[in-house]
């Protein structure tokens, strides 16, 4: 089930943010890029609607995933609970 970021409060929404950029494991190079740099470059794009927030009611689990991932997500399992 998609979740629209606007019914989020926003310190849920900043945490769910700042948990999935810590787990991302990007390198960003030669400079380093801080936690609240990335946190806010991911709220962008959520805003934006690159990046969905997708609760799973069989796994009680919440992801953020881009736009294409979420299609391919629906392409290859259907019956996915969105």
């Amino acid at each position: 089930m998609l979740i629209p970021w606007q019914q989020l409060n926003s310190e849920t929404l900043q945490r769910l943010i700042e948990s999935y950029v810590l787990r991302e494991g990007t390198d960003y190079g030669d400079e380093e890029v801080s936690l609240a740099d990335k946190a806010n470059a991911v709220l962008q794009q959520i805003q934006q609607g690159q990046v969905l927030i997708l609760y799973s009611e069989l796994h009680e689990s919440v992801d953020l995933l881009t736009r294409q991932q979420y299609q391919h997500l629906l392409q290859n399992d259907p019956a996915t609970d969105c």
